[in-house]
């Protein structure tokens, strides 16, 4: 039996998903807004949406578009 792991940006983009389905933040926001939710784990994920080359001036909408995580 094997299991398929999760890449910890997936589960991340279920996390916003759910706050945009929940108007807690728009998509059209740009992705600072959501370290206001994410407090003392925010440098964490800010490391991981710039390595994935995101900036903190994009839009939500434009991390909820990526299809997969996998790393080159």
């Amino acid at each position: 039996m094997s299991q398929q792991v999760i890449h910890p940006m997936s589960k991340f983009q279920r996390q916003v998903r759910s706050l945009v389905d929940s108007k807690v933040v728009r998509p059209s926001d740009r992705l600072w807004k959501i370290a206001l939710l994410y407090g003392d784990e925010w440098s964490y994920w800010k490391k991981e949406l710039e390595d994935f080359e995101f900036s903190m001036k994009d839009p939500i909408s434009d991390l909820l578009l990526v299809e997969s995580w996998d790393e080159d």
